[in-house]
């Protein structure tokens, strides 16, 4: 039976729905299809894994360093952050910055903290900074205190006949000074830094290892420890390397086994021309124009101060 104009209008439009519908999926689908290679592209999704961030050196502070462990913070695919730490120490304010934004990590995953050859002073104020701490049986690691530097070169300079003047708003401007005796005036006002910065270090070492104060007071008299004698004395957690930090956040933190392992990279500085000239002249020479120690203007915290960069 030959179909009526009417039913043909109603197979038109039937037949107009569905392709509208076909041409709606398609279009959804290759929007999803475009999504996930802009996010796969731009890092928003992808597998999980556990970052490490590698801390070696002098420690200075470092806000690139700083920005890296943010997006670590922020990423859902980092699901636990692995702190090496090889270093004498460093700056007080690099320390601390190190340890406040492990904190910050910490808030949102697991931390670890693997100690190398040394992490002493400052490298163990970074320390203090991961939930749980692990170290080699032959650490170099406490060091706990702080100092400042100065010299007096005023004797050397009378011998070669050089006076200096200075003229200043108050006698406590510019002391420490090497070029001028430290008086007992001065001697206080430093000593006043040193005890007060110690007491911050001392503070987080009672709170992050749950001592006592006179406990903690008891470690931070500057000695350095193995890491038998820290395991013993409650400074670190476990004996080991890598491979017992993994198991720990496997079995305490139920990390999944098997995740890679992605190092933390902070983003490079842009090179100023001084940056371009020093390092060109440090090739030509073999040394370094601008030596590491003049970065460590103020308190330190650093055992066996050798400050070669590596």
């Amino acid at each position: 039976m030959p179909l009526s104009e009417a039913d043909l209008l109603v197979d038109r439009r039937r037949l107009k729905r569905q392709v509208s519908l076909w041409r709606t999926g398609a279009i959804i689908l290759a929007l999803a299809v475009i999504g996930v290679l802009v996010a796969r592209s731009t890092g928003l999704v992808g597998p999980a894994y556990i970052a490490r961030l590698s801390v070696s050196g002098v420690i200075i502070d470092d806000p690139r360093r700083i920005r890296a462990l943010e997006d670590v913070a922020e990423d859902p695919k980092a699901k636990a952050l692995i702190v090496r730490i090889d270093s004498p120490g460093g700056t007080v304010v690099g320390g601390e910055s190190l340890f406040r934004q492990l904190r910050t990590v910490a808030g949102r995953k697991p931390v670890v903290a693997v100690l190398g050859q040394t992490a002493a002073s400052g490298g163990y104020m970074t320390a203090l900074g991961a939930d749980w701490i692990v170290a080699r049986e032959g650490t170099i690691t406490g060091s706990i205190g702080v100092l400042m530097q100065t010299t007096d070169v005023t004797g050397l300079l009378e011998k070669l006949g050089v006076s200096m003047e200075q003229i200043k708003s108050s006698p406590l401007k510019a002391v420490p000074n090497p070029f001028e005796p430290l008086t007992d005036e001065g001697r206080r006002a430093v000593r006043s830094l040193i005890d007060d910065t110690y007491d911050l270090f001392v503070g987080m070492v009672a709170d992050r290892r749950k001592l006592e104060r006179d406990a903690a007071l008891k470690v931070a008299d500057g000695r350095v420890f193995t890491g038998r004698q820290a395991k013993a004395l409650g400074l670190v957690d476990q004996l080991g390397g890598e491979e017992a930090a993994r198991t720990w956040l496997e079995s305490e933190r139920k990390i999944q086994p098997g995740l890679d392992v992605r190092e933390v990279k902070p983003p490079r500085a842009e090179d100023g021309w001084l940056d371009i000239a020093t390092r060109v002249g440090a090739v030509m020479t073999g040394k370094s124009y601008l030596p590491e120690r003049l970065t460590l203007d103020g308190l330190v915290a650093l055992w066996h101060p050798d400050l070669r960069s590596r």
